[in-house]
């Protein structure tokens, strides 16, 4: 005789047990992070904590339209160089036609983000001609203090993968405020023959008649008096005059200019651009572990860019400074002014030097960034006070009390027992809720705005509902005249289905909500996204489990009216009970027949 069929074991079962424990230390785990992290609240966006607005209005140049492509490749631009700087929620769009506004909230280094976001000229590299200090520096700055030769740190790599240069240093030949005025000059006027000699000869080429080279030379002769009576009279140390420094100079034509560096600010003498920045296709900070040399910036260029890159560098390596220094050049400020050693080919640069970390960084993100179809005039920045958006937070955490307390309320007053465990769900989903979002505001950057609140309490509904399906598929199982236990059990996988059906549908909505839109929206999307996702892991790691649990207590298990699981209250049919087969023939039905 076949053994009759074991039902399933004890130990085939769930153990609900274990996902409680899992998810509490993943709780206790995550908290403690948060506490480690010295980051016990959530970054707060510009419309809660306030921040700064900057307006910069855009101006047409040469060759450039004001145009939509044109303002939206600003935009992108610009967005991508805050996010560079580790602003977190900055938000970048257009006003009108000829506007972008940028917010950038409290907390970070708005100053910082502005400066950089303020530069927005076209970016080019410029040989230098000749560079002092400027102002109170140049009466008081000592050659030692200017720099030294040990501007060119030993730890280059081979001289035609890399520059060496720094921001921060600069050889003494070149700036020392003892330089005569008369060899200072003699350079400027060396070099911008040099670059003006070759239209000359082709224009005396052109014609038997010596009038065009003369007229050519005289023409040298007055724009190189006028730049070096504009040196001259430029003092660096008048923000008003580093304005006005460079302003309405072509991209082709030889420049004056002002650099900051150590704090003490040198203008410059600068020839045509030799590269656009729109030629450097990567740039990035990093740090040398193998020799130890400190943070340096690696440029990779374009094709065009490395050709024209590999020109300029091997006609700077011939000369001594500063005629073998580079002026990278944004915004008509000079950023750096790195010196060359040797040709530099293959498309591939490193400017290193006693970069600090943000200093590298900074670089890396105006040569990556600095390259704007348009320029642009600051034309406002304002301080954005909280005060409004603390208004509203407060009418958004009330109404969101409000829905809450109606929710609870309707809970208690349907499923009375069940009620508390959708509480206790609901609580573990808003302690992971504030938690994440604590610790996503250092790691990613994410930043708390009044959208993303409102994501946060349509959430609420989200989770409640997960509970309810769930709740209703045990009711109806009990109305089939099932036990609690069993009919936890069998209700189980119908709700599940539906669960993560509707889950995923929310979270596939926040996902393309996030990804066609910008601003403040995209919190929203985010924290929808956030909170569906943790709606699965806590109906199926708190919910479920914790109804197994109580579904072994008697007051539950016996239907109790205050239970919400009363079988008579239900409509429950009569119990399902299992009918035994007697054992052995005789007991079985006989059957007769008549004559």
């Amino acid at each position: 005789m076949a053994a009759p069929k074991k039902g399933r074991s004890a130990s085939a079962q769930s153990k609900p047990g274990r996902s409680l424990a899992l998810i509490l230390i993943a709780i206790v785990g995550l908290t403690g992070g948060m506490f480690a992290s010295g980051h016990t609240t959530p970054r707060l966006g510009i419309d809660l904590a306030g921040g700064t607005s900057i307006t910069l209005e855009a101006k047409a140049d040469q060759g450039s339209a004001i145009n939509k492509a044109n303002m939206d490749t600003a935009v992108e631009i610009m967005n991508r160089r805050v996010n560079g700087l580790g602003v977190s929620e900055a938000e970048v769009q257009t006003q009108g036609d000829r506007n972008i506004i940028v917010n950038i909230p409290k907390g970070t280094n708005s100053a910082e983000a502005r400066a950089q976001v303020g530069t927005t000229a076209k970016l080019y590299f410029r040989p230098v001609y000749a560079s002092e200090p400027t102002g109170s520096a140049a009466a008081t700055a000592s050659p030692s203090a200017s720099g030294s030769s040990s501007a060119s740190p030993s730890s280059s790599t081979s001289p035609s993968a890399s520059a060496s240069g720094s921001t921060g240093e600069k050889a003494s030949s070149s700036s020392s405020p003892s330089a005569s005025a008369t060899s200072q000059g003699r350079a400027v006027t060396d070099a911008l023959k040099a670059d003006t000699t070759p239209s000359a000869s082709a224009s005396a080429g052109a014609s038997d008649s010596a009038s065009p080279s003369a007229s050519a030379s005289a023409t040298t002769d007055a724009a190189t008096a006028a730049l070096q009576a504009k040196y001259a009279a430029l003092d660096c140390s008048d923000e008003s005059a580093r304005a006005k420094a460079g302003e309405g100079v072509k991209p082709s034509d030889p420049t004056v200019a002002c650099g900051e560096i150590d704090k003490v600010w040198y203008k410059y003498v600068l020839g045509p651009a030799a590269v656009d920045g729109t030629e450097v296709k990567k740039a990035q900070a990093v740090y040398d572990t193998q020799t130890a040399a400190g943070w340096q910036v690696t440029m990779t260029f374009t094709g065009s860019g490395s050709k024209k890159f590999a020109a300029i560098t091997a006609e700077l390596a011939k000369n001594t400074q500063p005629q073998n220094e580079f002026g990278i050049v944004l915004d008509g400020e000079v950023v750096s002014s790195p010196f060359v050693q040797n040709s530099i080919t293959g498309g591939q640069a490193q400017i290193s030097g006693s970069f600090t970390q943000d200093e590298a960084q900074n670089l890396s993100n105006m040569l990556s960034y600095g390259a704007l179809p348009l320029s642009f005039k600051e034309q406002s920045v304002t301080t954005v006070t909280a005060a409004l958006g603390g208004d509203q937070l407060h009418a958004g955490l009330l109404a969101g009390a409000i829905g809450l307390a109606l929710v609870v309320i309707y809970l208690v007053a349907y499923y009375r027992g069940l009620a508390m465990i959708a509480l206790a769900s609901l609580l573990v989903s808003a302690a992971l809720t504030y938690v994440l979002m604590a610790l996503l505001g250092p790691a990613i950057g994410f930043a708390l705005n009044l959208p993303a609140v409102c994501g946060a309490i349509v959430a609420i509904g989200i989770t409640a509902d997960s509970f309810i399906v769930y709740f209703e598929r045990v009711r109806d199982e009990i109305r089939e005249g099932r036990t609690l236990r069993p009919a936890v059990e069998r209700a189980w996988p119908r709700a599940r289905r539906t669960i993560l059906v509707s889950d995923f549908v929310s979270f596939l909505a926040a996902a393309v909500l996030f990804i066609v839109t910008v601003g403040k929206v995209q919190g929203f999307a985010f924290t929808l996204g956030l909170t569906t996702v943790l709606d699965v892991v806590v109906v199926f790691f708190f919910t479920k489990p914790l109804m197994s649990l109580i579904a072994r207590r008697k007051f539950f298990a016996s239907g109790h009216k205050w239970s919400g699981l009363d079988p008579k209250s239900l409509g429950a049919k009569p119990p399902i009970r299992r009918t035994r087969r007697p054992s052995g023939p005789a007991a079985g039905p006989v059957e007769t027949k008549e004559a």
